[in-house]
């Protein structure tokens, strides 16, 4: 969701003047810094980075600052005190009002703060700058209806806004004109999606009409809750070819006790029911998830609950965490918050499980043949390995050799590959034969080659950015 949002900024600037700038040398004209406030280390991240810029600052005061995204919804005036060199910030409703906020900053010469409580315009109808030629993200909502204890993003966010399907799917024909052959569709909870017009099954209806769009061949979409994965959602997936063989179904705990003061509104039971029922009827799905380690008053009773979840889900992977304290959540004032090397040791245990069974199950892949959508392009080939990277259908990791003779695939190109090795965290493909290698040229490849093209014919400038951890940074022409 945060890299789609930084799209939308880098459309925004670039609408309004500004370009791109690869590198980092310290001299963009303006920098962006989208933000997150889940876990603390985002804070110290901001906080850290945008001490490194005063000092560009107090040599280029002309060079912009700004600050947007969820920690600047939360910390509002707080990042002007502890960064009083900052000229912009604005929340996450008002992303649309970043170009004017740079501009009043530099004509009042003050710093300009704007947080609205509310939605002012949908994201997706602002411009967006795409990272890849060949995906794209749609959000089918914004906000959040639920109230886990751990969880800010719903007093960051808002109350959850549906759009409409027919908004939603010109937004999917409009990306596949562009040449877009895979949409990963966006919401804080997706299968709840449809409730503010009153229809609880507009969710699954939405994944079979994408199945309907010619010339999309890849549908994901993050994140589901599973306290209202329905079944028809896990049909819908099952019957619609170009939805992907892939769930990301977040866990959270396997303690029936730690999701009850979670506000979880499911138990292990359920949740395994729901793998269990994916499974059923897409027997190769790959099912990853989120963990948190450390939730206060969590015994090592309740963290054992969780290992025996995790042993019985087999996830492809997962993202796990230990609990970060955020203030403002009810969370944070729960007794029992456990001391830091307990939530260590418990995080150390956890992530080895999942790492041996991400390698038990990527082993099981060896064999098997897989379409894989490439995303690196030969120009960025291992010197050592010679090999390409791309996603096979389930979203596993796929680095793969071109046989002697083979064609070279561009990004956004398909190629069927078998799996010949496996590691904990990708496949490898080294096909022995050209008959055991094929490439699907796609539209997604022929728009990677013209924005090649494109920017071979118009070169570059002399001015570059800063790269603080957004996907990129705009300077000034």
């Amino acid at each position: 969701m945060n890299v789609h949002d930084s799209e939308r900024l880098a459309g925004l600037l670039e609408a309004s003047g500004l370009s791109r700038q690869e590198t980092g040398d310290g001299i963009a004209d303006v920098v962006v810094f989208n933000t997150c406030a889940v876990r603390e280390n985002a804070d110290n991240k901001l906080y850290g980075n945008l001490g490194m810029l005063s000092h560009v600052k107090e040599k280029r005061p002309e060079m912009q600052i700004a600050v947007g995204g969820c920690l600047a919804q939360k910390d509002r005036e707080t990042i002007l005190k502890k960064a009083p060199w900052v000229d912009v910030v604005f929340g996450t409703h008002n992303v649309g009002s970043l170009p004017a906020l740079l501009e009043r900053a530099r004509h009042n010469n003050e710093a300009q703060l704007e947080i609205l409580e509310s939605l002012e315009v949908f994201p997706s109808t602002l411009p967006t700058k795409r990272d890849s030629v060949h995906s794209g993200w749609v959000s089918i909502s914004v906000g959040c209806n639920n109230t886990c204890t751990f969880c800010i993003v719903p007093a960051l966010r808002g109350k959850e806004r549906d759009r409409r399907p027919g908004e939603i799917l010109a937004e999917i024909e409009a990306l596949v004109a562009d040449g877009v052959i895979e949409v990963t569709l966006l919401g804080q909870n997706v299968n709840s999606y449809g409730v503010e017009f009153g229809d609880r099954l507009a969710f699954g209806k939405l994944l079979r009409a994408c199945g309907q769009i010619e010339g999309l061949e890849r549908v994901r979409f993050t994140s589901p809750h599973p306290a209202a994965f329905t079944d028809d959602v896990i049909e819908a997936m099952a019957e619609t070819p170009n939805v992907m063989p892939q769930l990301h179904m977040p866990l959270q705990s396997g303690s029936d006790k730690v999701l009850k003061d979670m506000r979880r509104s499911y138990r292990s039971k359920k949740f395994l029911g729901i793998l269990e029922k994916v499974r059923t009827l897409i027997p190769h799905a790959a099912i990853t998830t989120d963990i948190i380690v450390g939730f206060p008053g969590e015994t090592e009773e309740d963290f054992q609950g969780t290992l025996d979840v995790v042993e019985a889900s087999r996830f492809a992977s997962a993202f796990t965490f230990q609990y970060s304290k955020r203030p403002g959540t009810p969370a944070a004032e729960l007794p029992d918050q456990l001391p830091k090397a307990v939530v260590q040791e418990r995080f150390e245990r956890l992530t080895a499980l999942q790492d041996r069974i991400c390698a038990e199950e990527n082993a099981k892949q060896v064999g098997r043949t897989v379409e894989v959508l490439v995303t690196e392009h030969a120009g960025r080939k291992s010197t050592e390995t010679h090999r390409l990277s791309g996603r096979s259908t389930d979203q596993r990791l796929v680095h793969f050799s071109v046989p002697a003779g083979g064609e070279t695939p561009r990004p956004g190109d398909l190629v069927t590959v078998p799996v010949t090795g496996s590691a904990a965290f990708h496949l490898v493909s080294d096909p022995a034969t050209l008959a055991e290698y094929s490439v699907r040229r796609s539209r997604a490849g022929d728009a990677w080659d013209r924005s090649q093209a494109e920017s071979c014919g118009t070169g570059t400038t002399g001015t570059t950015g800063v790269s603080l951890g957004m996907p990129a940074l705009p300077a000034r022409k």
